[in-house]
């Protein structure tokens, strides 16, 4: 399986809440911050669901 690395760059604050709850199953507290995960479907459709609040980075 092929990995991706995630970053949030932009901030939770006056997010729904199940933006929130997305950004925290993915493992991201803080902006900045980079996490690896699987490129697999679910993954992919949890950083869509947030696309504006993350990048993804090589």
């Amino acid at each position: 399986m092929e990995t991706i690395k995630i970053k949030q760059v932009k901030s939770r604050i006056k997010c729904p809440a199940v933006q929130k709850r997305t950004l925290d199953a993915l493992g991201l507290k803080r902006i900045g911050q980079v996490v690896e995960h699987q490129a697999t479907p679910q993954i992919l459709g949890m950083v869509a669901k947030v696309r504006h609040l993350v990048t993804v980075v090589d």
